[in-house]
């Protein structure tokens, strides 16, 4: 099974901020820019993320990103199976539906195992998967320099 890249990158950006001193509150630039992704995928993530009540966004001076109680506490496969919705793992309605899903035993054995997929992550907390060598990296990762452009004032530059 695959997770959708909304779920991975809400994974990395919970991670990410697991690893933060108390008290310290990043921007939603900062974290996209060191997980190097999309501003715009990061903050649909963490809108979503802030819906669940794993993450704390604040706007404004004194605002930024921390991570709450239950977001150390949830299970891996808890947090997976919310950013993943409900959909199927193979696609049997819709325009052009499989001809065989009314009496398909597949259907159903595909369920089975995308639920044990998630059981195992069940046991797997947030700081479960940010220990050493994870939360060595995960600290030291880089910000990025600016993406604001220059202006250039003199002709010729």
């Amino acid at each position: 099974m695959q997770l959708t890249r909304f779920t991975d990158l809400g994974l990395r950006i919970v991670m990410r901020l697991a690893v933060e001193q108390p008290g310290d509150r990043p921007g939603s630039k900062d974290i996209a820019e060191q997980l190097a992704i999309s501003y715009t995928h990061a903050a649909k993530v963490i809108a979503r993320l802030s819906e669940l009540g794993i993450v704390d966004a604040r706007r404004g001076r004194g605002g930024g990103l921390a991570i709450t109680e239950l977001g150390r506490t949830a299970s891996i496969g808890w947090l997976a199976r919310r950013l993943e919705g409900e959909s199927e793992v193979i696609e049997c309605d819709g325009s052009n539906p499989c001809p065989l899903r009314a009496s398909c035993l597949l259907r159903p054995a595909l369920r089975r195992a995308r639920e044990a997929f998630f059981a195992s992550l069940d046991e797997l907390l947030i700081e479960d998967v940010i220990s050493q060598p994870t939360r060595g990296v995960l600290l030291t990762l880089p910000a990025m320099p600016s993406r604001s452009p220059t202006v250039k004032t003199m002709i010729g530059e």
